[in-house]
């Protein structure tokens, strides 16, 4: 038990760790890699929480896939320009409401204590136990979730055709 207790802490401190460097990092190379140990945080308490499969997933496709294709994006675009641009034009306004409204949650989470989480008595849901935890993903995937898993994959096709059509023009 206090090794999970130790495993967890570590890894929720490379989770908050790296997004905080992700955020105020001003070299995107720097940036990026910080969310790679942000989400290699994550994938850590994936597996704690027995879910080995979405932590395989979390490393392939976020950390190998995803990543790579966030520094791809930012060795392409020349930063140099994009740094002489304004940067911040209005967006202190929606940054002071979203602060307000994430400190008005915060506030109300500590005012009412256990009694904010109704959802924890309906948690305790009872799971088969001859089916692992990669069949209820894939089962749930395909059954329940099979039209926004599609509309997903379109979507994602549509991103990598109109970048590649993007990237030829450039070249």
């Amino acid at each position: 038990m206090l090794i999970d207790t130790v495993l967890f802490y570590i890894f929720a401190l490379l989770v908050l760790g790296g997004g905080l460097l992700t955020i105020t990092r001003r070299n995107a190379v720097h940036s990026a890699i910080s969310l790679i140990v942000s989400l290699l945080g994550v994938a850590g308490l994936y597996l704690l929480q027995q879910a080995e499969f979405l932590f395989a997933v979390q490393i392939v496709l976020y950390v190998g896939g995803i990543m790579v294709l966030f520094l791809f994006v930012i060795m392409l675009v020349n930063l140099d320009e994009a740094a002489k641009e304004r940067q911040f034009n209005r967006q202190w306004l929606v940054a002071l409401v979203a602060v307000a409204a994430v400190g008005a949650q915060l506030s109300w989470f500590i005012y009412k204590g256990k009694d904010a989480f109704h959802f924890a008595e309906n948690a305790a849901v009872a799971l088969p136990e001859a089916v692992g935890n990669t069949e209820q993903v894939a089962d749930s995937l395909f059954r329940e979730y099979l039209l926004p898993f599609e509309i997903a994959s379109v979507l994602l096709l549509v991103a990598v055709v109109g970048s590649v059509v993007m990237a030829k023009k450039r070249i």
